[in-house]
């Protein structure tokens, strides 16, 4: 399963989250398995969201088509950085 990191940093993570929640029906429309989010314990507007998706492609189409104006919407303070990734091992605790 493909799977997208993203790190960003926003004004305010609840203006972020609303804005985030939005784009679900698209996101699940575009091949969303869903997410995690995380925070930086020492920064709270600092954030890490990995994604599953059933596609690379597709997840690849989604992320160029999440323009300026969505990331501006919620306040993303920065260029994010997004890393696609595939899975190579799952290894237990």
């Amino acid at each position: 399963m493909p799977y997208a990191l993203v790190r960003l940093k926003v004004e305010d993570y609840a203006k972020w989250k609303l804005v985030f929640d939005q784009q679900g029906p698209p996101r699940k429309a575009g091949g969303s398995q869903g997410a995690q989010i995380f925070r930086n314990a020492d920064d709270p507007n600092e954030l890490l969201i990995l994604f599953q998706w059933d596609d690379l492609e597709k997840l690849r189409q989604f992320a160029q088509s999440e323009g300026p104006e969505v990331r501006q919407r919620g306040g993303v303070t920065d260029q994010p950085d997004v890393y696609f990734l595939e899975e190579v091992e799952h290894v237990p605790a």
